[in-house]
């Protein structure tokens, strides 16, 4: 099995709910949760995940309607300068597909999207004690609060892309 992974970065909400949405979908084989940052006016770092996929399993397209599905993706909320709501690329020739995807998703949405496509620049890393937060403890209130219901949501609107039961992170 010669597996080639991708690998998109998306923002828009807290990474620790963005992360425990990504790591339970089939096709992900890795979820890197910190900041991101863009070219300006973008530069400031903002919540942010990396998200490693097998295309085979899950394609661009899912990922970034579960991404819509899963942040205030059409809110000018007074958080955006933290949660920038942005679908970032690795490679030049990604940009004009990741925006064609993006307009006809957004078609959907009864509101603009305020999600933009821009170039991925730096990353920084979260805390370590931040890393897996969901599949570490996915009873902590943060997670049943927040992150279960949109697992919850997503079960119902693209249920055969979800995983099977939680897997804590490796070495756990």
């Amino acid at each position: 099995m010669n597996t080639t992974f991708q690998k998109i970065a998306l923002g828009g909400g807290c990474h620790w709910c963005t992360e425990g949405v990504f790591v339970s979908l089939r096709g992900v084989a890795r979820v890197e949760q910190g900041w991101v940052s863009s070219l300006p006016p973008n530069e400031a770092f903002s919540e942010a995940v990396i998200v490693h996929y097998d295309p085979e399993i899950i394609s661009v397209e899912d990922l970034m309607a579960v991404h819509l599905e899963t942040h205030a993706a059409t809110k000018n909320h007074g958080l955006r300068h933290r949660y920038r709501s942005a679908v970032y690329y690795f490679a030049a020739g990604e940009a004009a597909a990741f925006e064609h995807i993006l307009n006809g998703l957004a078609r959907e949405y009864p509101e603009p999207i305020l999600t933009q496509v821009l170039p991925f620049v730096g990353f920084k890393a979260s805390l370590p004690e931040h890393q897996d937060y969901y599949r570490k403890d996915p009873e902590k209130p943060f997670c049943k609060r927040f992150i279960a219901p949109k697992l919850k949501a997503l079960r119902q609107t693209r249920p055969g892309l979800l995983a099977g039961p939680i897997s804590p992170p490796a070495g756990s």
